[in-house]
């Protein structure tokens, strides 16, 4: 049995391939792409704005503990985000680029960020203020990154300063009038083409339009563009991975589709390449299968996880994400006509169903204490139309939504910040609008429905204040390759040559291992001061270090480790044991106990970070001890793989 998330593909013959591409594009829909009932209402007087915190009172840089993110002072920094979009592209993918009708909600950016046509950088970054943000997404693509030539003029004039600048030196700007103003600012890799988003056009997925080798080339120069500035503060590593015409992503394959794979590979590039202060952002599947019923299709989100989760060579770096909109589903891609399936919408949920399904689609994650998948949960879309909305549904949706934001304390990004509007009409998704002549519509004018909901949302704190160093417990999967997230080690060079080598994050041990599948589980807990950098280091491939008369696994080999180490990782050639990495900590010797798991799972009551080798058994020494070796048999009928750990006490 494959541990991690079950994947379902379905292989697609010729004949099939044209229509089943008209149900996909059908059956992933943009955020406010449901057509508008323009708004009638007649212009109000503003009504007091919601208050702005003090968006400039925290220092970075950002980091998290447990299933907080924190500043560097310690303090909790929830992220009250939006998203500013417009650099990733507007056009819809067919017709004349130069004509706004071909352009989503006949809002056309130019390739740059929405709205410097008709508002300036600092106007558009104090009505951010005036929603009560600290934080922005800032989509880009890939294809800006690179474009040579000026914006067009148009897309600049009311900020002519830029005129003549390429995309990129425009979205610099954009990102030091937001730093500037004291807010975080998350890059965001939207897409790959500068195009709208979503569907079968090119984006699907990280290398659908280009390499991953050059995908994380342009991620590597993003972070080093801005890495002098401590207030840029995360890498979103990309947005609404999905099912092409052909095939699904999936999280653990080992293959070019496995998303796993490639966010854990990223953002260790990240932060051992790029920028080590930065949030590495990764968020869950956003669509698998044929969006028709009698396939298997759905939304498989951050479920995954609990399962197979990223550990960063950095800890308390990684933050998940997940998008909610309540025309979607967990199983319906959002269409309508064709493409739609008989499944619900999370607007046709009840509250109580829809706190079940966000659970388990995302705040479990961060809802579970001591797990190795323990982080951050950021919402990093979700959004509704405003003035013009005036549907039931779509109004309950979004105000329980927002009440169990509320209610678990979420870090969250509205979609979009920016729109355009005429005579007060237009796309109604965003918060603040303006009209060709530079007016401006915003939430807090006095008629639009969604100002309540947003200020219960801003205006409530949740927890503030300091936040405690919290225990680490980290997942080591080498299911399919190196698996190496010490930089220590890294650093060292190939410690095992031609086996598949895993190893703690600096400054955790060993606690954990599975009979089969070669899964680990690391812990900093009782003992966060961790192994001293400058200690040494001992790879063992043989009983060397067994006292006499301490044969604590009698008839196995047994690997393990000298006098004052604690076992930091291990390797594998195929199934079987092949090293034990042992690192110098002034651990206590003794005797110890042998935990044996070869006919079941041998684990603390307690199971302390979590199930970190589904459906296999697993032993795990106490959280007030180490383990000190490894022991394993290749007798008849076996092969080698882990049988008991030796586990000693830490003090």
């Amino acid at each position: 049995m494959r541990s991690g998330y079950p994947v379902h593909r379905i292989h697609i013959g010729p004949a099939l391939i044209g229509a089943l591409l008209l149900v996909l594009v059908a059956g992933t829909v943009a955020p406010g792409a449901a057509a508008d009932s323009p708004a009638t209402t007649a212009t109000t007087a503003r009504a007091d704005p919601a208050p702005a915190p003090p968006a400039a009172d925290w220092t970075p840089p950002l980091s998290t503990r447990g299933r907080w993110i924190v500043d560097a002072d310690g303090d909790r920094f929830k992220l009250k985000s939006g998203n500013w979009h417009g650099a990733s592209g507007t056009w819809n993918g067919s017709g004349d680029p130069a004509d706004p009708g071909n352009h989503h909600a006949g809002e056309k950016s130019g390739g740059v960020p929405l709205g410097l046509d008709r508002a300036s950088l600092r106007e558009i970054v104090q009505g951010f203020r005036e929603l009560g943000l600290n934080s922005v997404r800032l989509p880009f693509s890939n294809a800006m990154i690179h474009e040579r030539q000026p914006v067009p003029d148009d897309a600049v004039a009311a900020e002519p300063r830029l005129r003549g600048r390429t995309p990129l030196q425009v979205y610099d700007a954009v990102v030091t009038a937001l730093t500037d103003a004291g807010l975080a600012v998350i890059l965001n890799n939207h897409t790959g083409t500068t195009r709208w988003c979503c569907g079968v056009d090119g984006n699907e997925r990280w290398n659908s339009s280009r390499s991953t080798e050059a995908w994380e080339d342009d991620w590597l120069f993003m972070v080093r563009r801005y890495r002098h500035n401590p207030r840029v503060v995360g890498a979103d590593l990309y947005n609404e991975v999905r099912r092409d015409v052909l095939d699904d992503p999936n999280w653990g394959l080992g293959d070019r589709h496995d998303w796993f794979r490639a966010s854990q590979r990223m953002g260790d590039r990240i932060l051992e390449e790029g920028n080590p202060d930065l949030l590495v952002i990764v968020e869950g599947i956003n669509w698998t299968g044929i969006p028709v019923d009698g396939f298997a299709h759905g939304r498989p989100a951050l479920e995954p996880v609990e399962r197979l989760s990223h550990t960063l060579v950095r800890s308390g770096k990684l933050v998940y994400s997940a998008h909610f909109y309540g025309y979607t589903g967990p199983r319906h891609s959002g269409a309508t006509g064709l493409g739609e399936t008989s499944d619900p919408r999370y607007q046709d949920l009840s509250r109580a169903e829809l706190a079940d399904v966000l659970h388990r689609q995302a705040f479990y994650v961060s809802a579970g204490r001591d797990r190795h998948f323990t982080a951050p949960v950021w919402i990093s879309e979700f959004g509704v139309g405003g003035r013009e909305e005036t549907g039931e549904k779509p109004r309950a949706w979004f105000r329980a939504f927002v009440d169990l934001l509320v209610e678990a304390d979420a870090d969250f990004a509205y979609w979009p910040l920016v729109g355009h509007h005429q005579n007060r009409r237009g796309n109604g998704w965003a918060l603040l609008h303006w009209d060709a002549a530079g007016r401006r519509m915003g939430l807090f004018d006095g008629d639009d429905w969604r100002a309540g909901p947003w200020k219960h949302l801003i205006g409530t704190e949740g927890r503030t204040g300091r936040i405690a160093p919290v225990d680490r417990w980290s997942m080591l999967s080498p299911d399919h390759g190196d698996f190496d997230q010490s930089l220590r080690m890294r650093a060292a060079g190939d410690w095992d040559r031609g086996a598949r080598k895993a190893a703690c994050p600096d400054g955790q041990r060993l606690i954990g291992l599975s009979h089969t599948g070669a899964r680990g589980l690391c812990t900093d807990t009782a003992a966060r001061d961790g192994a001293p950098a400058d200690g040494g280091y001992e790879v063992v491939r043989d009983e060397r270090h067994v006292e006499p008369g301490g044969d604590w696994a009698t008839g196995y080999t047994k690997l393990q480790c000298p006098k004052g180490h604690w076992l930091t990782g291990y390797s594998v050639r195929g199934a079987t044991v092949s090293a034990a990495l042992c690192t110098a900590a002034g651990a206590r010797p003794g005797n110890g106990r042998t935990v044996w798991f070869d006919r079941g799972d041998n684990r603390p009551a307690d199971a302390a970070g979590g199930e970190f080798a589904h459906g296999r058994y697993k032993g795990q020494c106490g959280s007030g001890e180490y383990a000190a070796g490894i022991a394993f048999t290749t007798r008849v009928g076996s092969r080698g793989t882990p049988d008991a750990l030796l586990c000693r006490p830490l003090r």
